[in-house]
């Protein structure tokens, strides 16, 4: 059992959640993983930022437009990565051509023996390999077709990284099954079309999708508008293994500013209230926390 799946199955059920690594800078995002990780994040996806991230509302592209603007690289994420100590194991969330394009400088080719040859055509192993050199778990690209994930597929299972697959509402059939063929750690269950985003409740489709999935022995997490920790327990209670709040987090974010206090403080209450919401809806009886 990977160390993701552990971490579901173990802290049943779990909260995953994500923010982007950059917004507002990664000193600041340092401080914010392990206000989550004190929180009760069981798994915290850290968004690499891309410039043309499809899957993502506009709360999450306003986050990586900020850490775009503050310089944000993937060997800065790579070294953020390297620098965190988490009791939740940490997954990058990018989008393909991240991948394809990572790869040591020429400078780095000169001074390092070990360094391979110019590549004729761009390969995702130079970015697996960094990413499970600095502790990183499993990755989620959203816009790799299961069809072509054969190669990163190979490159996690040497590295020992889980790569997790977002299941829509309409995805049923062969695509399915192809899809959770080559999935591991958990299903990202999308709880609605579109894209990510707080909402106000939680979608019928969530309910149909972890039906649909029930054959498959995986766990499942929904994730894409989960904002409360009363979401949380509905998911859970419909049959989910996990619940993934993303713009929520981001959100708080936003609204308190640079600065890594204020914003941390709120995001660690906010994941509390979050695991809480999902213990409830795993039937756990969860008082709720004395007021100051």
């Amino acid at each position: 059992m990977s160390e993701i799946e552990a971490a579901i199955r173990e802290n049943h059920p779990a909260l995953i959640t994500y923010i982007t690594a950059g917004d507002p800078s990664l000193e600041d995002t340092k401080a914010y993983v392990e206000a989550l990780d004190r929180g009760g994040a069981d798994l915290i996806e850290l968004g690499l930022p891309f410039s043309e991230p499809i899957a993502e509302g506009p709360t999450i592209q306003a986050a990586i437009n900020r850490a775009l603007d503050a310089g944000t690289t993937p060997e800065g994420f790579f070294e953020l990565v390297d620098d965190l100590e988490t009791e939740a194991p940490l997954l990058v969330m990018t989008y393909y051509n991240m991948l394809l394009q990572y790869g040591p400088s020429e400078a780095q080719r000169a001074s390092d023996s070990r360094a391979v040859e110019p590549r004729d055509k761009p390969d995702v192993r130079p970015f697996v390999e960094r990413a499970a050199e600095v502790g990183l778990s499993g990755l989620i690209v959203p816009d790799l077709p299961a069809e072509e994930a054969d190669p990163l597929r190979t490159a996690c299972d040497d590295h020992g990284l889980d790569l997790v697959f977002i299941v829509a509402p309409t995805t049923e059939g062969e695509r399915l099954d192809r899809i959770m063929s080559q999935v591991s750690g958990f299903a990202y269950v999308q709880a609605r079309l579109g894209t990510t985003g707080a909402r106000a409740d939680v979608s019928n489709a969530t309910h149909d999708s972890l039906t649909r999935l029930e054959q498959y022995d995986v766990p499942k997490a929904v994730g894409f508008g989960v904002s409360e920790g009363d979401h949380a327990a509905e998911i859970i209670e419909a049959g989910a293994d996990g619940v993934i709040v993303g713009s929520a987090l981001v959100d708080l974010i936003a609204e308190h500013g640079e600065g890594d206090a204020p914003a941390a403080d709120a995001l660690e209450a906010k994941a509390a209230e979050l695991k809480r919401g999902a213990r409830r809806g795993g039937g756990v009886d969860v008082p709720e926390p004395e007021q100051p």
